[in-house]
């Protein structure tokens, strides 16, 4: 995938400090070339593009970045938007699909779709409101997923779901809201959150 540009801003720099000492950057050397004041913004910034291929890091070394060689660019794939999902309350699931072009190393073997996120439920897992996740059409999923769930035929709803005895809890990833509980009849699982699509202005 390709960088933001203040993803490309920061592989330049790393490249460059590479090129100039022999060895990676620390986090604080990164937020100071790219003048940035923070360096928790600068690890959120590595691990997004850990997560697209544009770099590797070594947990055990403060120096521990390795750019990964440019690889060819990948063949788009087309997938349905189908409308937006609530990271919050249920709201009533809206179907408006139009298509979305993802790279080929995201859409599984199955269906996938896209959905975009509302509200901010899910913030600890790193799903924020305005973001696009991906998803793959399965009706089950195992404890610890994060489902697209439709509560009683009718309202969609993005959450951890976790089986407990009688019972199913889908769970927020946001200390300030609560679990809902819901009984394995009225909910119907529509997919699981396979991956994440967010724009940096």
């Amino acid at each position: 995938m390709h960088p933001t540009k203040r993803q490309k801003e920061i592989l330049d720099q790393i490249q460059s400090f590479i090129a100039e000492k022999g060895y990676a950057p620390s986090l604080k050397e990164i937020a100071r070339r790219c003048g940035l004041s923070s360096v928790a913004t600068v690890h959120k910034h590595l691990a997004l593009m850990q997560e697209r291929g544009l770099l590797r890091r070594q947990k055990s070394s403060r120096r521990g970045i390795e750019l990964t060689p440019a690889p060819a660019q990948a063949q788009a794939v087309e997938v349905p938007l189908l409308g937006t999902i609530a990271a919050g309350r249920p709201i009533e699931a809206v179907a408006d699909e139009s298509k979305v072009a993802l790279p080929r190393d995201m859409v599984r073997k199955g269906s996938t779709y896209v959905l975009r996120v509302r509200g901010d439920s899910m913030r600890d897992e790193q799903i924020r409101d305005g973001d696009y996740v991906v998803v793959e059409d399965r009706k089950e999923a195992r404890d610890g997923e994060v489902v697209v769930a439709l509560i009683d035929g009718r309202d969609a709803t993005l959450k951890t779901l976790h089986r407990e005895a009688g019972r199913i809890r889908l769970q927020p990833a946001n200390p300030s809201m609560k679990p809902i509980y819901v009984r394995p009849g009225d909910l119907r699982i529509q997919g699981v959150v396979t991956g994440l699509i967010r724009r940096f202005d």
